[in-house]
Order: structure tokens, then C-alpha cells, then sequence
């Protein structure tokens, strides 16, 4: 078996880059290729700023891209604080080696294994000291760019979803259940479908309007997404992700929505009243299928 190991949180552009060399080498092997990962996220555990820390991806959602890049296995061990105290030794010994039976470990530049772990060459040498055999993958760069998880989550909080998902190589998504809203959205022609995360940790994108993709009843539509506080209906609201589907009237109430982002059409902003709201709505529909008819 060879093993990869990490948290893998969105599976990037550069988790992808590792994955497609993991499952080559264990092929090559004639072995089966496995990714162990953790839940919940060490931040979490450890309370590193987990206040503020939101995931690309729920636990679910990780373990299918894993197994679509063609993983034979996905582990997912739970990350305690006892466990954050083994040793990069302990670890490799009664996890990867014990547990899983391992033979070769697939080590990439910043692989961080076990509490305090040395440099990548000292990791390497402790894997190779218990028997395995260690790969080194080679370091993906995106025209020029390091893809990392941090970079995603920073450019999702800034409303560039189309950077993000050249980051990721697909595009971002929120999935969860349609919930009752204030049905103001009705009243002015644009209903909304009011959603409720499934993962709450999931990394909500900036407040503002975009165009997205929409997955309900086993069917795609397009359509825009609000997140935000809506202002002109009201202070003090608490942050909604509303979507108005085109072409579309159906009561989807208690059922599953995936909410894909393609581009941010614009902030959040306050208006006069409902009826200005309306105005600039239709526009952003507008041009959300002025954007659409260009694909």
C-alpha cells in the first residue's frame, strides 16, 4: 500500500498534482493507493484561531473528490489533542505502518507528520529508518503561483470565486437544505430559495451577488446568488445565502440545493426600497445571462 497523508482540505490544483502521483506510484507498484487524512480540522483541536478558520470542503465532500482522482482507500483518522502528540516516529509506526500496513509513503515539500516534525529530509530519513520506502512528489506550481488551501480561503473572503476555482479546478460550491425565508423575494418578482448549510464550517464566499450554477431535483439551472445581510428589507439581519433560479418554479422547500459560483456580478449595497431592489435585480439577471450566452 502506498500512503499519502495530510488534511487536503478543497483538494486543489495541488493536492491533485500529489494524488495523480500517488495513485501512478502504487500502480507502478502493483499496490493499492491510500489517503489518510483527519477530521476535525487541527485548527479545531488545537484552537489555532479556530474562530475564524472555515473549510473548502466538509468531510464528505473531500472523500468524494479523493476517490473520483482514483484513490483505492480514504482513511480518516480522528484528529484529538492526544493524538496531535505523537511523535513523527509514533505516527508513521502505529498509523501508517500498524494501522494501515503501508510500504511506501509518498512525502511531499511541506508535509507536516507528527508533533514537532523536522525537516523534509529529516521526515525521510525516519520513514525510511522504519522500512518504507519514500517518494518524493515532484512541487506543482501554477503559472508561477503556489496553490495552497490558505490562498483559496483568501481569495473565496474576498469575492474572487473565479480565481478560486482556477485554484481548485472546479468551481466552488455550498450545498445544504432549502429552508423557509421572509418570502420578500416573491413579492417583487424574484422568489429566492433561503439555504442552510449542511457542513457549518463550510467557508462562506464575501457578501455580494454572483452568477451560479444550481443543482436541485437531479437537475442543473443557472441562476444568482445573494449572500449577505439584505439591508434594504431591514438592520440587524442575519447572513442569508439566497438564490433566484431562472426559469424556474418549483416549491423546493426541505430539499437538497448545490450552489456552484461562477463570477461575482457585485457587493451588497443598501437601496431606497423594494422597488429600486427590483430594478437592480433585473440588471443582475441581465447580465448574469449576458456572462452565460458567452460560454
Amino acid at each position: 500500500m502506498v500512503v499519502a497523508t495530510g488534511f487536503f482540505d478543497g483538494v486543489h490544483l495541488g493536492h491533485r498534482f500529489v494524488i495523480k502521483q500517488l495513485v501512478d506510484a502504487a500502480s507502478e507498484r502493483g499496490e493499492q493507493s491510500t489517503v489518510i487524512s483527519f477530521w476535525p480540522h487541527p485548527r479545531n483541536v488545537l484552537q489555532n484561531d479556530a474562530r475564524d478558520l472555515r473549510l473548502l470542503t466538509s468531510l464528505e465532500e473531500k472523500k468524494q473528490m479523493l476517490y473520483s482522482l482514483g484513490v483505492d482507500k480514504v482513511e480518516i483518522l480522528n484528529f484529538t489533542k492526544d493524538f496531535s502528540k505523537l511523535s513523527t516516529e509514533q505516527y508513521l509506526k502505529d498509523y501508517v505502518i500498524g494501522k494501515f500496513g503501508a510500504t511506501a509513503i509518498l512525502l511531499g515539500y511541506d508535509n507536516r507528520i507528527g508533533n514537532n516534525p523536522g525537516t523534509p529530509e529529516e521526515i525521510e530519513q525516519i520513514a525510511k529508518g522504519l522500512g518504507l520506502d519514500v517518494i518524493r512528489p515532484k512541487r506543482f506550481s501554477s503559472e508561477g503561483i503556489v496553490v495552497s488551501s490558505t490562498k483559496v480561503r483568501d481569495a473565496l473572503l474576498s469575492g474572487d470565486v473565479v480565481s478560486a476555482s482556477k485554484m481548485l479546478g472546479y468551481q466552488y460550491s455550498l450545498h445544504g437544505v432549502v429552508v423557509s425565508g421572509n418570502q420578500k423575494g416573491r413579492t417583487i418578482g424574484f422568489p429566492t430559495a433561503n439555504m442552510q448549510l449542511y457542513e457549518p464550517l463550510k467557508l462562506i464566499p464575501a457578501n455580494g451577488v454572483y452568477l451560479v450554477k444550481v443543482e436541485t431535483l437531479s437537475r442543473q439551472f443557472y441562476g444568482m446568488s445573494n449572500i449577505g445581510v439584505r439591508p434594504t428589507v431591514g438592520s440587524f439581519n442575519a447572513r442569508t445565502i439566497e438564490t433566484n433560479i431562472f426559469d424556474f418554479d418549483e416549491d423546493i422547500y426541505g430539499l437538497d440545493l448545490k450552489v456552484h459560483f461562477i463570477e461575482k456580478i457585485r457587493d451588497e449595497r443598501k437601496f431606497d426600497s423594494l422597488l429600486d431592489l427590483k430594478g437592480q435585480l433585473q440588471k443582475d439577471a441581465l447580465t448574469c445571462r449576458e456572462i452565460l450566452s458567452k460560454h
